[in-house]
């Protein structure tokens, strides 16, 4: 049996999204609903980790690049300050 990706992710992860979504009610967001908001979180919180983050979600990263374009357009202007700031020293 394989370990799950999410289990190397650091126990203070685990206890906010346990926090944000441990007791999930009947009729809830489903599985997908979940991957989906997790996925779309690291991404637009600016995680510049293809495969890491396809392999969380269990996407290749031609998938998660398809399916999620929309969470990284408009990070080509912070990808642009933050070599700006480096150029600059």
């Amino acid at each position: 049996m394989t370990t799950p990706p999410w289990d190397d992710l650091p126990a203070d992860v685990h206890t906010a999204v346990h926090a944000e979504f441990g007791e999930i009610a009947v009729g809830g967001p489903a599985p997908y609903d979940l991957r989906h908001a997790a996925v779309s979180l690291w991404l637009n919180a600016g995680v510049h980790a293809p495969e890491a983050t396809a392999e969380r979600a269990g996407h290749g990263v031609d998938a998660m690049l398809r399916v999620y374009a929309k969470c990284i357009d408009g990070q080509r202007e912070v990808a642009n300050q933050r070599t700006m700031e480096v150029l600059a020293g």
